[in-house]
């Protein structure tokens, strides 16, 4: 039987049986305007759910597939599955896209999560809460477009969890913050804001924050979850792979590894919406090349003078877009050397004489 995909799209009537399971994996109107409902018919809509080295699991309405490993996609993306062809689905557009720098000495873009709506960067009220690690995950969300919101687990360990809220307050006014226990019974009803039907949510942070307990939560696993080391607040991975997950009545849920290094790359943007105090404060400076340490008429070093910019948050900015500017170039070098060996070769072996 041919499923009808025409109650998918946007200002249609919804058909007698809606296609809950695609809602459940979060399809909206972003991505049915970009195909037709025939289209649908012949190449079903799937979501990646999972990746590993062997390949990736994609889910759709009524069908779960396993598709050849591809560089080009991660956990979110939605395809066009093409049975004849697997390896061949086309992708959607992305609504977003969250990636890194690779850890390693290697530089290369890794890609963590796509269309995804709101990140919960989640930290812990111990020694894992760090606000200049907390400032690249939300450069990174903004810059992609993406939601954030901090949260702060393990308050009731805290002698006063409220100054964890305080600075991490501080980072931005655009990004809400919230204490809360992870194995609370209301974590749903804290959540509820952002957790709705048809989205997308993920947690991000260090291992042994709450992560998997949070998306137990929310989504109804029994995913396993650890404690963090008493000595140093360190966590134990246990999340082993990006995995997404359903809900019946709430968002699609994206449980993460703990990343303990995260380097931006490709984020100006997002740096300039969080540090917008800083670069509104440059507008004001005397010089327009104005480095902000000793020249005359800087309106930043009089921000700090007076108390209303901290020097810190100037040395954060100041470092992580020296990081951002010295990756973005490091992987476009790299891009343009492979391209410039990829037509060597191409040229060599066109030109070399057939041996029959």
């Amino acid at each position: 039987m041919t499923r009808d995909y025409s109650q998918l799209f946007p200002g249609t009537t919804p058909s007698p049986t809606p296609a809950s399971r695609l809602t459940q994996l979060g399809w909206q109107g972003f991505f049915a305007t970009q195909v037709e409902a025939d289209a649908l018919a012949r190449t079903p809509p799937v979501r990646v759910t999972e990746v590993h080295r062997s390949g990736l699991v994609a889910l759709g309405e009524d069908i779960e597939v396993e598709i050849p490993p591809r560089d080009d996609l991660t956990v979110g993306d939605w395809l066009l599955y093409d049975a004849d062809s697997p390896k061949d689905s086309v992708r959607l557009d992305r609504k977003s896209l969250i990636q890194r720098v690779a850890a390693g000495r290697l530089k290369y873009e890794q890609l963590i999560a796509a269309n995804v709506d709101t990140v919960f960067i989640t930290t812990s009220a111990n020694a894992d809460f760090n606000i200049a690690r907390l400032e690249r995950y939300v450069a990174l969300c903004l810059n992609a477009e993406v939601e954030p919101v901090i949260l702060i687990t393990k308050p009731d360990l805290a002698e006063d969890p409220d100054t964890f809220v305080e600075r991490a307050s501080e980072i931005s006014a655009r990004v809400p913050v919230l204490a809360l226990n992870a194995t609370a019974e209301d974590v749903r009803n804290k959540l509820a804001d952002w957790a709705k039907p048809g989205r997308t949510v993920a947690f991000l942070g260090s291992s042994g924050v709450g992560k998997s307990t949070l998306t137990n939560a929310l989504a109804g696993t029994e995913l396993e979850t650890r404690g963090i080391r008493e000595d140093d607040a360190k966590g134990r991975h246990t999340t082993r792979h990006r995995q997404l997950y359903l809900t019946a009545n709430g968002p699609a849920v994206l449980d993460t590894p703990g990343m303990r290094e995260l380097q931006l790359t490709d984020v100006a943007a997002g740096l300039s919406e969080l540090f917008e105090d800083i670069e509104d404060l440059a507008t004001r400076c005397k010089f327009r090349d104005c480095a902000h340490e000793t020249e005359p008429g800087c309106a930043v070093q009089a921000a700090i003078a007076e108390g209303a910019l901290d020097p810190a948050r100037l040395e954060r900015f100041r470092k992580l877009a020296a990081e951002e500017t010295h990756n973005r170039e490091t992987i476009a070098e790299k891009r343009a050397r492979e391209k410039g060996f990829a037509k060597h070769v191409k040229r060599i072996t066109k030109d070399k004489p057939n041996r029959r």
